[in-house]
């Protein structure tokens, strides 16, 4: 019997997010710079590396898989990973496999993705106003992601709602996104915007709405009833008692949710982020490349980044500054 991923705190390591890309067809303002320089294909694991990789993991007790990117349905030949990946969830060793998406690619790979046996995924969608759509995203099309969230729902996907809130920008649109949710059957996750790479032009603090108000805001109008129910994420939930539909708080800002946290986070160059919000990462793509033939170096690699994961992250918004910033990219670490 394999040792479980077990990390200084006691919290066992059940759920990995794996970055199969930082290729995006979006630039959203809160996660790239307009004009990124991305990576060298030659860095990017390989799908087959990608592959032993999760599987290392899944052997080790990982049972919850997330796929991101960057874009992850931007990847040439993706599919082929996901239907590699389904053969964990046809042993029961992996209890659940899904993605975070912009929405974008959906309407080409739902039906596909269903059949690989995801039965869950993560749009990330901020406003249904198709001109500030544009100006979010920078590059995006409105109409093509709610074709998308269409598509997704018509093969039997569940489809979860993200959206970032973002002060002076989706304020506004609170009701609106929560009645459109309400409407199709949907989830609604509000995320707070964290301080992760250089953006250019775009201000931090001037972004961030913190979802303490936000949900304030929700209590006007709607009776919050807490719940219990955790979907595996740092999400806490209410249920809406006017429309039965549960709402999620991501909210490392206003609300640590580090206590609980039992994800670690891949990136597409093999690097193990044991923290989103630390720079302390361990390289897995030397040991994964130059030992073809045994996973035991790997193995060896993956306890010992474990065994130095943080009890949380250092992000804070007070002083009007945006101390914790870490300098990658949310589009490298994934999401």
């Amino acid at each position: 019997m394999t040792a479980p991923l077990v990390d200084p705190f006691q919290r066992a390591i059940r759920y990995l997010r794996v970055s199969v890309t930082d290729r995006c067809d979006f630039r959203c303002v809160y996660c790239m710079a307009e004009n990124m320089t991305f990576l060298p294909k030659k860095e990017l694991l390989t799908l087959e590396e990608l592959d032993r990789l999760c599987t290392a993991f899944v052997r080790l007790g990982v049972e919850k898989l997330r796929i991101t990117g960057g874009e992850p349905l931007v990847r040439r030949d993706i599919m082929t990973f996901f239907e590699r990946m389904g053969r964990h969830l046809d042993t029961g060793a992996l209890k659940e496999l899904t993605l975070t998406t912009n929405g974008s690619q959906l309407a080409r790979f739902a039906d596909r993705l269903h059949a690989a046996g995801v039965r869950r995924v993560n749009v990330s969608l901020d406003t249904l106003d198709a001109d500030k759509f544009a100006r979010v995203t920078r590059w995006g099309r409105l109409p093509q992601v709610l074709d998308g969230i269409r598509a997704a729902r018509e093969a039997g996907l569940r489809v979860k709602i993200n959206a970032v809130a973002l002060r002076a920008f989706n304020e506004d649109e609170l009701f609106t996104l929560t009645e459109w949710c309400a409407a199709h059957d949907m989830d609604l996750t509000w995320i707070e915007v964290m301080p992760m790479g250089d953006l250019g032009n775009e201000d931090r603090v001037g972004q961030y709405w913190a979802l303490s108000d936000l949900r304030a805001r929700l209590a006007e109008r709607y009776t919050l009833i807490d719940t219990p129910e955790r979907s595996g994420g740092p999400a806490r939930y209410v249920r809406l008692q006017e429309t039965g539909q549960r709402i999620g708080f991501i909210t490392p800002l206003t609300h640590n949710f580090c206590e609980s946290c039992n994800r670690v986070r891949l990136t597409c160059t093999g690097e193990l982020y044991m923290c989103l919000g630390q720079e302390d990462m361990a390289d897995l793509r030397a040991p994964l490349r130059n030992n073809p033939d045994s996973d035991a170096p790997l193995e060896a690699a993956i306890r010992a980044a474990i065994d130095r994961k943080p009890k949380g992250h250092d992000f804070d918004y007070s002083r009007q500054r945006a101390d914790g910033q870490v300098s990658r990219h949310m589009s490298h670490t994934g999401g």
